[in-house]
């Protein structure tokens, strides 16, 4: 399995910019397709952006698209999300996720196997 370790969130004004990361230790990390999600307050979990299974493609939420950025780094075991252009809705705690199936959806919720404890991003308007 593979554990996984978010960081980099924080309190930041609309207009501004995050770069939140995420660490994997454990079995191979490019083993996974990784992908992120977020949870606002009194809302339900929701998908921001994926990898693709290869890698070679990304997906990304209409809220966040042109906004946000995945990338990742299989040398340092490691996926980030560039927040760009943050909005106040875009305040909630932000996890990312792994899955190790290459035929279920990158963008569905139940299709990720392993989870962060995730880190708070908070926008201020």
């Amino acid at each position: 399995q593979v554990q996984l370790v978010e960081s980099g969130g924080g309190l930041v004004q609309a207009r501004g910019s995050l770069r939140v990361s995420c660490a994997a230790s454990g079995r191979t990390f490019s083993s996974y397709a990784m992908g992120w999600f977020r949870q606002a307050p009194g809302k339900e979990r929701e998908f921001v952006a994926a990898f693709n299974w290869s890698g070679s493609r990304t997906y990304y939420a209409d809220s966040v698209k042109g906004r946000f950025t995945i990338a990742r780094d299989n040398a340092k075991n490691t996926v980030y999300l560039q927040m760009n252009s943050l909005k106040p809705e875009d305040t909630a705690v932000y996890y990312c996720a792994a899955r190790s199936d290459p035929m279920v959806p990158a963008t569905i919720l139940f299709s990720y196997k392993y989870w962060g404890q995730g880190t708070q991003v908070t926008v201020s308007s």
